[in-house]
């Protein structure tokens, strides 16, 4: 179902930047969510003066959520590059031949 592509294209292969780059954000919301924890596991006790550790794995698991939701949202808003651009000219008008 895949059409061949013509060996005049080259490949597209990302950078190792470009590649690192998700694990970086989650790696980001990872200490986020590690630091809101400690926060937590700091300030609130049971009555028994021990640590809330089930609270502070609530608290960890929607900073982590929230927060990488809130850093992809910032990066889609980004201007694109200009390769992107032209990778998007190319999609929106490609060749004719042997497209359909």
């Amino acid at each position: 179902m895949t059409e061949p592509t013509p060996a005049d294209q080259q490949p597209v292969t990302p950078t190792r930047r470009d590649r690192l780059r998700p694990l970086e954000l989650v790696g980001f919301s990872g200490v986020l969510a590690v630091f809101a924890a400690l926060v937590v596991l700091l300030v609130l006790r049971t009555s028994e003066g021990v640590p809330d550790f089930g609270k502070a794995g609530i608290v960890a698991g929607i900073v982590f959520i929230v927060s990488l939701l809130t850093v992809a949202l910032i990066g889609l808003g980004t201007k694109p590059s200009d390769e992107d651009i032209e990778a998007r000219k190319d999609l929106q008008s490609p060749d004719t031949d042997g497209w359909h």
